[in-house]
């Protein structure tokens, strides 16, 4: 699937909930469905900082994609992440870089997070866009 079937789907599954508490109940499910994240990857070097949970963000280069693994001490940022993953996951580096996340305004997420958390998901998104540069460089030797 491409990144924008991805998000059209995920925007189409909070659309069926109209109330906040069950969208956010819909965000911790997406993030406990999330793949355990590898303990060797709980490193300092994979924290994201700007978070006031701890978050921590990996990814691997296989077969020209990007494979993100992701874990918080949060459930709801757990969810945030895992969200993250399902979108730009198993992705190519320029496929992540040319899809901005508009799938957070069109389910309205945003709008209803406490500041930290809107930081933390920006920096999510960074780590995430990082991740990609490094990569497509790499990839382009």
């Amino acid at each position: 699937m491409t990144i924008s079937e991805i998000q059209n789907e995920i925007v189409k599954e909070f659309e069926t909930v109209s109330e906040w508490d069950d969208k956010y109940a819909r965000l911790i499910k997406f993030g406990r469905d999330l793949t355990p994240f590898p303990e060797e990857f709980r490193t300092d070097k994979n924290k994201i900082e700007g978070c006031q949970s701890q978050v921590w963000l990996n990814a691997t280069f296989n077969d020209g994609k990007i494979l993100i693994d992701a874990d918080s001490d949060s459930t709801i940022v757990k969810g945030l992440a895992a969200l993250l993953v399902k979108v730009y996951s198993n992705q190519t580096p320029t496929e992540i870089l040319a899809s901005p996340p508009s799938f957070l305004n069109k389910i309205g997420i945003d709008s209803h997070l406490s500041p930290t958390r809107k930081n933390g998901l920006g920096a999510m998104l960074k780590q995430i866009q990082l991740y990609a540069v490094a990569f497509n460089a790499l990839n382009r030797k």
